[in-house]
């Protein structure tokens, strides 16, 4: 069983996070001149998907998010356009997800951001995940190793999107909203339960993933983003302080961060469960509601192994 499940996760992760076909719409509040608002942004993680309903739920860290932030503001309203699947490509030149009198999410976004300056209080960003995943597993054929090259390409084409992303959302923003971003937990660390050689493959990946997060934070920090260090928060460097999560036994840190956080190692597939986003959502909280200087905060969610 353990094998079988692992087999298709190998399979999910090339396919990235990607989860359920494309929605129609965004989630737009009817306008009221006296709302603030909190634009959520990114891939499947924003928007909420879950493999059990197979669909996007009300589940993601940015509702969380959005919960908290409305207490101390009750007029603070929820522009929710995430879209599943969305790359760093896609999000700029469309092809996802379908937006009102716009070509792409980010078009959505920045002619939102405009219309509404001085009244959009938080942005939210989570994307660049659906560029390199499918690297992680071998989707070159290279019998489930990461691809070096395929890393590399992707790593480029992230830092240089996500540049002109973070850019084009400020410069039509302006310096009110609080912008932060999020790097990423690595579910390809789920391929330790294969045993064997593919445990030193699975953690090769955690290292792959420590290469996204700093190509994350650059770009993010370029343009006056603050990144939600969610690499750190899932333990993706610890490989020891070994813990146990039945039914799949005594784990390293990391990988039962996986195990516990996200649907990987019980459904075989990739998204965070609601343990997860919770613990998504304690890692932005901080940078979305104090003054504290730095690109990256770090936090051990408030759950888990």
């Amino acid at each position: 069983m353990r094998s079988r499940l692992l087999s298709v996760a190998v399979l999910a992760v090339a396919m990235g996070l990607v989860g359920a076909p494309a929605v129609a719409a965004p989630t737009v509040p009817a306008e009221d001149p006296t709302d603030t608002y909190y634009v959520s942004m990114g891939d499947s993680l924003a928007a909420g998907y879950q493999p059990d309903t197979k669909k996007d739920e009300p589940v993601s860290y940015s509702d969380l998010l959005y919960k908290t932030l409305k207490e101390s503001d009750p007029h603070l309203q929820f522009v929710r356009i995430g879209c599943d699947g969305e790359t760093t490509v896609s999000m700029i030149n469309g092809g996802k997800c379908a937006y009102p009198d716009a070509s792409s999410q980010l078009d959505f976004a920045t002619k939102f951001l405009t219309a509404h300056q001085g009244r959009v209080k938080y942005l939210t960003l989570t994307v660049g995940a659906n560029d390199i995943y499918h690297c992680l597993t071998g989707g070159s054929g290279s019998a489930g190793l990461p691809d070096v090259g395929c890393i590399a390409q992707s790593l480029g084409t992230i830092g240089t999107n996500l540049g002109r992303i973070t850019g084009d959302l400020h410069k039509a923003g302006g310096p009110d909203p609080r912008y932060v971003g999020m790097n990423y937990y690595d579910p390809a660390l789920a391929g330790w339960l294969k045993g064997g050689t593919s445990q030193l493959t699975a953690q090769a990946t955690a290292a792959a993933n420590n290469v996204l997060a700093a190509t994350i934070a650059t770009a993010n920090s370029a343009n006056g983003f603050k990144t939600a260090d969610v690499l750190n928060a899932f333990s993706n460097n610890d490989i020891g302080n070994p813990v146990d999560v039945p039914p799949f036994g005594t784990l390293p840190r990391n990988v039962a961060r996986i195990c516990a956080w996200t649907w990987m190692c019980s459904v075989a597939d990739i998204h965070a469960n609601p343990v997860g986003h919770r613990v998504i959502a304690d890692t932005f909280l901080p940078l979305l509601t104090t003054n504290a200087p730095g690109a990256v905060t770090s936090s051990t969610g408030s759950t888990g192994p």
